[in-house]
């Protein structure tokens, strides 16, 4: 799959400017950024949702907006949370997607029984959808990307609304398909860190980096170690100021209300003297925790958006 200038306008505001990524081969790429920067816009424009404004959105080389039918033909996608009707079993509604995506008669069986298997659902094929969790529709929606035998799967989010088993469960069905394309946006580093071999990100509708992991953390996470602080309040400006003058420090960046990630001199001696000295500072620090090199070159690459 592959982004030429792909640009999407709504009105005065650029959610996609000019967008140049190309993926390929089998693997698994995450596809990062904060809210707003135009990852679930540049994938429905690869999948038909919405249309681009400039460029073009290319699978196994056709433009998806000159011929959709040909483009998505090896292609399948889960974007955002599709709900299942509940008086419907996981077979009845796959039998119902396999009818519309035009899957052979003689083929439906066994490719609802192979992808009803992949998701470990073999056992609920035949229950109501209304009974289930939330991991165990998201399992269900998962899959209905795999009823075609895809070589390409695009996915918003897969885990996004799960409780830890859940997101757990789908991680793992990810990890099995080893064989085809995945393209998957994640807020959660380590949930990409764990699953993905290469990373895609961007900002404000612009690539910032496309590369393997590895890669990405050697170059832009920095020679120095990191932590992930956690506070019981909300981190105003004079305590990242505080903690910015500790011993050893050389960052401090806010990821959210109560969360602040430091960036610290790389020796034991300067870990122990930061926690010493976070503590002391006595403003309700609660969690201290190594933070990974992925979301180290996150934080460099994309700045605060709070």
């Amino acid at each position: 799959m592959e982004a030429v200038q792909l640009t999407k306008n709504f009105g005065s505001f650029a959610a996609v400017s000019g967008l140049n990524l190309k993926v390929q081969g089998t693997k698994c790429v995450g596809f990062l950024g904060p809210n707003g920067a135009g990852k679930t816009t540049t994938m429905k424009m690869f999948t038909g949702l919405i249309t681009a404004t400039g460029g073009a959105a290319l699978i196994n080389g056709v433009d998806v907006t000159k011929d959709k039918k040909a483009a998505l033909a090896s292609c399948s996608t889960l974007i955002e949370t599709p709900e299942i009707y509940s008086a419907l079993t996981p077979r009845e509604a796959l039998s119902m997607l396999c009818e519309i995506r035009g899957v052979p008669k003689a083929e439906r069986r066994k490719r609802i029984d192979e992808s009803l298997g992949l998701v470990k659902m073999t056992e609920w094929e035949d229950k109501r959808v209304g009974s289930f969790s939330k991991g165990m529709k998201q399992r269900v929606n998962v899959a209905s990307t795999l009823l075609s035998d895809p070589e390409v799967i695009i996915l918003d989010e897969p885990s996004t609304g799960l409780d830890p088993r859940g997101m757990a469960e789908v991680r793992s069905i990810v990890m099995s398909l080893k064989d085809r394309l995945i393209f998957m946006s994640s807020h959660l580093l380590a949930e990409v860190t764990e699953v993905c071999q290469e990373v895609a990100m961007i900002d404000h509708g612009k690539l910032l980096v496309y590369d393997t992991i590895e890669n990405v953390t050697a170059k832009f996470a920095g020679g120095g170690g990191a932590v992930e602080v956690g506070f019981t309040r909300a981190v105003d400006e004079g305590l990242v100021s505080r903690v910015s003058q500790l011993s050893g420090v050389q960052t401090v960046t806010r990821t959210n209300e109560r969360h602040i990630v430091v960036r610290f001199d790389p020796n034991l001696t300067a870990r122990d003297k930061l926690f010493e000295g976070i503590a002391g500072l006595k403003a309700g620090a609660v969690s201290f925790e190594q933070s990974s090199g992925l979301e180290d070159a996150y934080l460099s690459l994309i700045k605060e958006t709070l």
